[in-house]
């Protein structure tokens, strides 16, 4: 039994680092700091885009807690002013 759960950890490990260092899929994305991820949607005729941020937020679960993933999106472009520092950086398109 004790060689089963070794042998499952050491492959969940294993597969874990090789998704960790597979370069990113998407175009138009950025990755880390204070955020996991900030990507950007197609410009529109008008000039703006979508942007959209993941962050995290604790969620308290009984005696224990736990971090949920949180997605916020604004509205970016010209004459646009980003509600949150997060967004405002950059204030150009995300291109990949």
């Amino acid at each position: 039994m004790k060689r089963c759960i070794v042998g499952g950890s050491a492959a969940l490990l294993m597969a874990a680092g090789l998704i960790a260092a597979a370069p990113p899929a998407s175009a138009g994305c950025l990755y880390g700091g204070p955020f996991l991820s900030k990507c950007d949607g197609p410009v529109q005729p008008d000039g703006t885009w979508q942007r959209c941020v993941a962050t995290t937020q604790w969620v308290l679960s009984g005696l224990s807690s736990h971090l949920v993933p949180v997605k916020n999106c604004q509205l970016m472009g010209p004459n646009q002013q980003p509600l949150d520092f997060v967004f405002a950086d950059p204030l150009t398109h995300i291109d990949g």
